[in-house]
């Protein structure tokens, strides 16, 4: 899941003052499951921004913003069943950096971010949310148990644990949190797999993963 918060309200007010009609969008999938940008948290936005004196001239809701079949789809209905969406000075859009970036492709006005993006993750609950995957192209975890160095290692080390772990913990962040290369090693140790973790992986190559990133099936 993509993990978001919503952006402070002053911040979101700053982007919004130099227009008066707002249309606002949410997210039915990512955002909705953190709570940023679902049905409820896109009426709270709403009644915000008029109180604060804006006119928000329609609301609706994008199964999945970042995709654009779908987002297309929105913006016809929308269209079809009224001029809400076209009579909107701005955008605001609660749902990640690339559902933000898919809508403003689509429409001719200024298009604004709801929510900060942080990263895909996993939801222990709603509420609490740790980074599992940093989409880095090059994935690993057949050969570390299920692990990912990349994110769970604080210096992100493709082979390890380093000199800055003491009885199982990471040196980063006080020796609060569990080195990453300890929690493979005991993965693979239980699976029977601890030559995976005496192979050498070579350092990452960084050019290959130089934005903006693109994967096409042919």
């Amino acid at each position: 899941m993509i993990i978001t918060t919503q952006k402070p309200l002053e911040e979101i007010l700053n982007y919004l003052r130099p227009y008066r009609k707002i249309f606002i969008i949410g997210c039915g999938t990512c955002a909705t499951e953190c709570q940023t940008g679902g049905e409820k948290q896109v009426q709270e936005m709403k009644e915000k921004l008029e109180k604060e004196g804006f006119e928000v001239v329609g609301t609706g809701m994008i199964e999945s913003p970042c995709d654009e079949r779908l987002t297309r789809k929105f913006i016809r209905a929308q269209r079809k069943n009224g001029r809400a969406l076209d009579d909107a000075e701005a955008v605001l859009v609660l749902a990640c950096g690339a559902g933000v970036q898919v809508v403003a492709e689509l429409l001719d006005k200024p298009v604004f971010p709801g929510l900060n993006t942080h990263f895909i993750g996993k939801v222990e609950r709603i509420g609490r949310f740790y980074e599992r995957c940093r989409a880095c192209g090059e994935c690993v975890l057949g050969e570390t148990g299920g692990i990912c160095p990349v994110t769970q290692c604080a210096k992100g080390l493709l082979n390890g644990p380093c000199g800055g772990m003491a009885d199982g913990k990471c040196e980063v962040g006080g020796w609060t949190r569990p080195c990453a290369w300890v929690l493979i090693y005991e993965r693979l140790k239980a699976m029977g797999r601890l030559d995976l973790f005496k192979k050498f992986r070579p350092p990452r190559d960084y050019s290959r993963k130089a934005g903006p990133g693109e994967v096409v099936w042919r």
